[in-house]
């Protein structure tokens, strides 16, 4: 814990998150409203982990680039030309320019606009032009193989770019098998390769003005549903959801009475080995720290959440559908009809997290307290949070 956290949250309140839950509260205000908390997430909360920084189809093809602001770390997003996702440092080994401003095809190498160097699309220095002097490209003490862009540890999963910063963290696929293997029993074995991403009703963006930790809370409960979503609440009760939280990093809730195709109109194609028994379930899962998921039997969703400030996130929504079929122009309309229903569902989140992130501005509020029933999900959540700035050896 460093000194800059603990001035802010004292260490007594970090163990009042960690009590059980009918004892316990929630995290203080000033781990929503602080600036300078903020400005210590990034390395505290995330880097020793797996966070999201963008997604795979964004680089629509190969030799496709995009630059990524992840919480004021410049980092680079490429695809090579065989097809393989990296992630960089966005910067220049030179003088530290900013690489890359805009996301695009590259013709050849990436230049940087300063002093011409070049790179390739593995991130190999290929031209150094006059470094020894005019007409000198090259000088024999200095290594081009040493200076390349730094690379970042990264994984694909689901679409979704995952990087480690610090990278120390277990592999990916042991971070996420406890939710491969939950889902599994929904989607079977090959399910999450017969995702498809589509751009017509296939994203979403959404920028709320609130804390991004308020939105992963909000996701993890349906304690809200009645008042919130009056509309979903007809059909997919507050009765009918069920708690989830598993494994380290994962919470949220489960509904028996998914029926949105229905209410939608759509038709869309089914995961060929979900449950017959099961039609009707759909589970919402937090993927700690800022990625929501959600799995029905003819679509998925993934929501990346960019914090932007204390106060501010963006909401990157991608919808995939099931297989090949889905993406013909035959369920158009489905597809369209599906991202509309959540577009209307997530829009009415929006005054909730906004209206939580104006009162922790209160000093009438510090935390708060948790239902012991329906609020396990997001006490979970303040579990992890505070466990990573306590600096728990064991937070994974």
């Amino acid at each position: 814990m460093t000194d800059l956290t603990q001035s802010l949250i004292p260490a007594q309140q970090l163990d009042d998150v960690l009590a059980p839950i009918e004892e316990a509260t929630g995290m203080p205000n000033a781990a929503y409203v602080s600036e300078a908390f903020y400005s210590q997430e990034r390395d505290q909360l995330m880097a020793s982990t797996w966070a999201c920084v963008g997604f795979a189809s964004d680089l629509v093809k190969n030799g496709y680039v995009k630059p990524v602001n992840f919480m004021g770390l410049p980092l680079l997003m490429m695809r090579n030309k065989d097809g393989e996702t990296q992630v960089f440092h966005n910067v220049c080994s030179h003088r530290g320019m900013q690489l890359v401003a805009e996301e695009g095809e590259v013709q050849g190498v990436i230049r940087c606009p300063y002093h011409s160097w070049t790179y390739d699309l593995n991130g190999n220095l290929r031209g150094t032009p006059h470094i020894g002097g005019v007409g000198q490209h090259k000088v024999d003490s200095f290594k081009c193989e040493k200076h390349g862009l730094k690379a970042i540890r990264s994984a694909v999963w689901m679409d979704m770019v995952f990087i480690n910063l610090d990278g120390q963290a277990p592999d990916f696929a042991e971070h996420v098998a406890p939710l491969e293997n939950r889902w599994r029993d929904f989607i079977g074995a090959d399910g999450f390769d017969l995702l498809r991403r589509v751009n017509m009703g296939g994203n979403l963006e959404i920028t709320v003005n609130c804390n991004w930790k308020l939105a992963v809370e909000n996701y993890c409960e349906s304690y809200h549903l009645p008042w919130v979503h009056p509309s979903l609440n007809t059909y997919s009760r507050l009765e009918d959801h069920y708690n989830i939280q598993f494994g380290e990093h994962f919470s949220g809730q489960g509904s028996l009475a998914y029926r949105l195709s229905d209410v939608a109109g759509t038709s869309l194609p089914k995961f060929p080995s979900w449950p017959k028994d099961k039609m009707e379930h759909a589970e919402y899962v937090s993927f700690f720290p800022n990625v929501l998921l959600g799995i029905q039997a003819d679509h998925g969703f993934a929501m990346m959440l960019e914090p932007v400030s204390a106060g501010q996130t963006v909401e990157h929504l991608r919808v995939y559908y099931v297989g090949d079929e889905a993406t013909q122009d035959a369920f158009a309309a489905c597809r369209t009809s599906t991202l509309e229903s959540w577009r209307v569902v997530f829009g009415e989140d929006i005054a909730a997290v906004e209206g939580m992130q104006r009162g922790r501005q209160s000093p009438g509020f510090q935390g708060g307290v948790f239902s012991p029933v329906l609020d396990h999900p997001t006490h979970f959540f303040h579990q992890w949070v505070a466990r990573r700035v306590r600096g728990d050896a064991e937070a994974a």
